[in-house]
Parts: structure tokens; sequence; C-alpha cells
């Protein structure tokens, strides 16, 4: 007998509440795990300061965006608050199918979409210390008006409720505790018994 571990790579889902540091968690990620590859979502929203397009995003006009879902070409597609965001699904296929573990950097309403289509793959919500921490991460930005602000912690409040449909929770309360914490369920995940295959020599 031999046994040995799936070729497939892993999907693996972070997302969370907008100001949660989902970005600044995962940049961390990569730095401490390069072989993660991670795949870049497609946006309509406008590039904050120093962002470049296909690096951080995609950057699509509505119009693009919405041929996009009409030729099937997203994994997911959500709207949130006046944006459309997405996950482009060739990259991410061809990708697992090589053996690369791939992180979708996504919102809560994206995540569900692809828990439908990828049941197996590892979700994980990123959680802040407190709702007072979240607001005070969104403002630091300086990129919102109080009206879109409102908008995001309303959003988050919302998007508690599906905590129950991810398979892990990481509260980010310190950057470099969080990316531990994701490292060590990437490993776990990799060693589960049902990604052994026993062939018979």
């Amino acid at each position: 007998m031999k046994a040995q571990y799936q070729n497939s790579g892993l999907l693996i889902v972070i997302s969370g509440p907008s100001g949660v540091g989902k970005g600044t968690v995962c940049k961390h990620l990569r730095k401490k795990m390069p072989q993660l590859v991670y795949s870049v979502s497609v946006t309509t929203r406008a590039p904050r300061k120093g962002e470049k397009d296909r690096v951080n995003y995609f950057f699509k006009t509505v119009q693009e965006f919405k041929q996009m879902i009409r030729e099937g070409q997203l994994i997911e597609w959500a709207q949130y608050v006046g944006n459309y965001y997405g996950t482009p699904r060739e990259f991410v296929e061809r990708t697992l199918k090589d053996g690369h573990d791939v992180i979708l950097e996504i919102d809560v309403q994206g995540a569900l979409q692809v828990k439908k289509a990828y049941p197996n793959a590892v979700f994980i919500f990123l959680l802040p210390p407190t709702t007072d921490e979240l607001r005070k991460r969104i403002e630091h930005r300086g990129t919102e008006s109080q009206k879109v602000l409102n908008q995001r912690l309303q959003a988050a409040a919302k998007e508690y409720e599906f905590l129950d449909r991810y398979d892990y929770v990481v509260i980010n309360d310190e950057v470099e505790q969080a990316c531990e914490r994701i490292q060590s369920i990437i490993v776990a995940e990799h060693l589960r018994a049902d990604r052994i295959i026993l062939v018979n020599q």
C-alpha cells in the first residue's frame, strides 16, 4: 500500500465585513506562505489610492461586469454598497487543478454562492474584536463618507448572522496572530483523512 495526498489544491475562502482587515491579513499570509495563489477579484468600484488594475482588482465598468455574468465567467458575484464584485472562474479552476491552493478574499454574499458550487472549499470568517474597532478601521481608511460608513456597519451586523455557515472563525485582533491561525487551518485541512489516497502496490 502507498499513501499519498490529493494532487488538487484547496480553495480557501476568507470573508468578513468590510473594514475587518481581509486585505491586510491576506497580504501578510501570502508573505508567510508564498505558495498560496491569490485570486484577483473583479469590481466596478473606483480604484483606491495605490491600487493597480490586475494586481489588486480587475477594474471593470458595470456594462463589462454584466457581460461577464451573462457569459458565466464568474464563480460568484455580488452587489455591495452600490458596486459589483466577482471572482473569475477560469483562473481559479485551472490553478486548483494544477495543485495550487487558491485564496478568495470576498464578501459574505459571495462566499455563500461559492459554498453552493464548491462545498468542499474551506470557509473562514474574519471577525473584528469589537464593533467599535471595526468602525475605527473603516474611518482610518479615510475613503468612505459617513453615509457609506454607516451602510457598511449595518451590512456587517447582518453578515454576522451567517457565522454558522463557515468552517472556521478567526478574530482579527492582531494581524500576525490572525495569520498564524489561518496557517494552522490550511495545514490541518491538507491532512484531513478524506484527502488521503491509498493505492495498492
